[in-house]
């Protein structure tokens, strides 16, 4: 409570804001997954990664009301040099190709006035699977298993909900090490292994063609989340080029309009992304390409590399995440 209330009084103080002109101009990229009524009734995949719609629609009414959405193709230019920004500059963006994101999101963006990025894992939306995090994260939280044997032969209990999140998280280190049909084959292993998996009806939280078309023709951003959600900091240098390159490749064929903009999976282990992977994706062809990485983006940073703002999830704690983010504090 006294938190708080220190927080709403440094707000109303406008010290915030006169430390955010000293610090000069940046754009807030903020991160967003999924927007759905009830995320309760997802939360044993999706976890803690979506935000009510209310919730979601109070948050993007405070955007327009009083910030400056921007696209991202305008942050891209600013970084460059190319054009300028205004001043508490924001940009929305969403990861992974939830249906939600056309069904309940853009209506609300599109209200408001309000452009966003959307960024889709290619082969989530062509198998209609969920991205493998959330087939995981079920199998663990689901399992009648009492133990599970992982990597090394390391025996794992799984008899408290604690325990059961410390496997789901050593699994997550390894498969994010992986891409492609080796990652599914680890993947589907551990399924078997916990006798759990996702119902086939998961499929539909995720986007279908259309879906994803549709929001390109309204006027958003769409770009890749690589084909199948690795870390591309932790694979080998081929598969992170056919997970750039055949992305890209497969969703401007869907889409009919080029793809420039990438965001890099972070589904366990740190860093997401590094020297490598930002050269890789400029071979590859892509302008921008977002990190997990704390802060604003600003002039002459790496289009390649820009970091991005979680936005909490209250309204409040949206203001104060993008209000401090300004004032030169990592959010």
């Amino acid at each position: 409570m006294i938190k708080q209330q220190l927080k709403q009084a440094l707000l109303s103080s406008g010290v915030l804001r006169l430390a955010g002109r000293l610090h000069g101009k940046g754009a807030a990229i903020l991160m967003y997954h999924s927007v759905l009524e009830d995320p309760g009734s997802v939360a044993d995949s999706l976890g803690g990664m979506i935000h009510p719609r209310p919730i979601f629609e109070g948050q993007m009414e405070l955007l327009a009301r009083e910030f400056h959405p921007v696209s991202l193709d305008q942050v891209g230019r600013f970084v460059s040099g190319e054009e300028e920004l205004p001043e508490r500059a924001v940009v929305v963006t969403f990861d992974d190709g939830y249906a939600d994101n056309f069904e309940m999101a853009m209506p609300i963006l599109d209200r408001l006035g309000v452009p966003a990025a959307f960024y889709v894992t290619v082969d989530c939306v062509e198998s209609r699977r969920l991205p493998w995090p959330s087939r995981l994260r079920y199998s663990f939280r689901k399992t009648a298993r009492k133990e599970w044997k992982g990597e090394a032969a390391k025996v794992w209990n799984l008899g408290s909900e604690r325990e059961r999140e410390a496997a789901y998280l050593a699994a997550c280190d390894r498969v994010a090490m992986l891409a492609g049909a080796e990652q599914e084959r680890v993947v589907s292993h551990i399924e078997f292994d916990l006798g759990t998996m996702l119902p086939a009806e998961s499929g539909d939280l995720m986007m279908n063609w259309g879906q994803v078309r549709g929001l390109a023709q309204g006027g958003h951003i769409v770009g890749s989340h690589t084909m199948t959600h690795p870390n591309l900091a932790h694979v080998g240098v081929e598969d992170a080029r056919r997970e750039l390159v055949e992305s890209k490749r497969r969703m401007e064929a869907h889409i009919n309009a080029k793809v420039v903009h990438f965001s890099y999976p972070c589904p366990a282990l740190f860093p997401n992304w590094n020297e490598q992977t930002t050269e890789e994706s400029q071979r590859a062809g892509y302008e921008t390409a977002v990190t997990t990485s704390s802060g604003l983006a600003r002039r002459n940073d790496n289009p390649l590399a820009l970091k991005r703002v979680r936005p909490s999830k209250t309204v409040d704690g949206l203001r104060w995440n993008l209000e401090t983010a300004f004032a030169g504090r990592e959010v």
